[in-house]
């Protein structure tokens, strides 16, 4: 699959799949990387290390910063993949130097899959 750029980089892993937006103040804790907005299909699951895709996020700008504290706490997730990345994943990823590509299908993507991102051209693939 062929995306946009967000934030470069490249990275391998094991896919984590929400249908729904998250958000990241408040929906994820950036000490332990585990979801936490109540009710969220991802509610318990740790980011760390993940290949983690949804459509979109929701909520405040302080996001940007929690996903840099996800970072810096060793916490976050491989890469990010998107249906449409706006500001608050753009400026988190890019501040913490987290692989970034929107414009992909991701109904093509299950949890559990193994993703190759080479955010730098855009491209994902499911191995």
């Amino acid at each position: 699959m062929r995306g946009r750029t967000i934030s470069p980089g490249k990275a391998c892993g094991e896919a984590l799949v929400s249908k729904t937006p998250i958000s990241f103040y408040g929906g994820v804790d950036p000490k332990t990387g585990i979801v936490m907005e109540r009710g969220h299909e991802l509610e318990g699951k740790c980011v760390k290390g993940k290949i983690l895709v949804f459509p979109k996020a929701k909520g405040s700008t302080v996001g940007s910063y929690v996903i840099y504290g996800l970072k810096r706490n060793g916490v976050a997730p491989a890469a990010i993949l998107n249906e449409d990345t706006e500001p608050i994943v753009a400026a988190g990823t890019i501040l913490a130097g987290i692989p970034c590509v929107d414009k992909i299908d991701i109904g093509k993507i299950r949890t559990g899959d193994k993703l190759v991102v080479d955010a730098s051209e855009g491209i994902v693939e499911i191995e």
